[in-house]
């Protein structure tokens, strides 16, 4: 029977394969994880086209969000590896040609480190893919280094400078993100910064001063992404009854994005 990834989404099932990836072997057993969907995207989770599996579960609440229904594992599909990995070997060529590759998001991927190990390790390793892992590095510390050897590249939310503003935003401390992404510098893993810029809570010059001045001492921090804050996601929250605390906040105006865009230039970062 096929298994859903995600609405209408069916996902043949696969021989498994011959040798024993480091998740299986040390479960004995398939590996599995909690799947929200998965998609094809082009320029926003990492180079290229990528097959982006998005997994359930966030230890977050963000106030933005714009998917609040990955928050909990229980909404999503058990789902194994080797389905992935099957519904992906469809796009490699084209993936490939586009100079693209995989990337691991959520929810939160490092909620459940093992699931996300195995689809790293197979999407490098069997596929030929370049890897990406999309987190807020709160979870880091679950992130072992056979994981990150197999993560070509890490995507990582730093929200906030101001440990108030932070907790405000996810509702956790910022400390871990931050120790989390000074040992990636210490790895000299390949980073990019996501940096969402919200008016009224994470604009302020010292907050975005104090991210630019860290993302720039790093040394491994090849590109920033400052968002626009958008309210694309409100519907989401609306269909859960979940309370939408932004929703008269505006976006920032494409001034404000160049203005901070600048000053995270101001310290060598390519930011975009």
């Amino acid at each position: 029977m096929a298994t859903l990834l995600g609405p209408d989404i069916p996902v043949r099932p696969v021989t498994p394969v011959r040798a024993a990836t480091p998740a299986a072997a040390a479960t004995h057993r398939p590996s599995e994880g909690s799947v929200h969907s998965w998609d094809l995207s082009t320029g926003v989770d990492g180079p290229g086209t990528r097959f982006v599996t998005f997994l359930s579960g966030c230890p977050l609440t963000c106030l933005y969000c714009h998917n609040p229904d990955t928050w909990r594992m229980r909404n999503g599909k058990r789902t194994s590896a080797d389905d992935v990995i099957a519904e992906a070997s469809k796009y490699v060529r084209f993936i490939s040609a586009s100079g693209g590759g995989a990337t691991v998001s959520g929810g939160e991927p490092l909620l459940q480190p093992v699931f996300t190990g195995e689809l790293l390790h197979r999407m490098k390793h069997e596929l030929g893919l370049h890897t990406a892992l999309d987190t807020s590095g709160f979870l880091g510390v679950r992130a072992t280094d056979a994981l990150l050897r197999d993560t070509d590249l890490v995507l990582l939310d730093i929200k906030s400078w101001d440990p108030e503003t932070y907790r405000k935003v996810t509702g956790r401390p910022l400390k871990p993100t931050l120790d989390f992404a000074r040992r990636l510098a210490d790895l000299g893993q390949d980073v990019h910064v996501r940096f969402v810029l919200v008016p009224g809570l994470t604009d302020d010059p010292a907050d975005v001063e104090g991210v630019a001045a860290f993302a720039g001492g790093l040394g491994n921090v090849s590109r920033v992404d400052v968002l626009p804050f958008h309210k694309l996601g409100e519907a989401k929250w609306q269909a859960l009854d979940m309370p939408f605390t932004l929703h008269d906040t505006p976006s920032p105006t494409p001034e404000q994005v160049a203005t901070v865009r600048e000053v995270f230039r101001s310290h060598g970062l390519n930011a975009v």
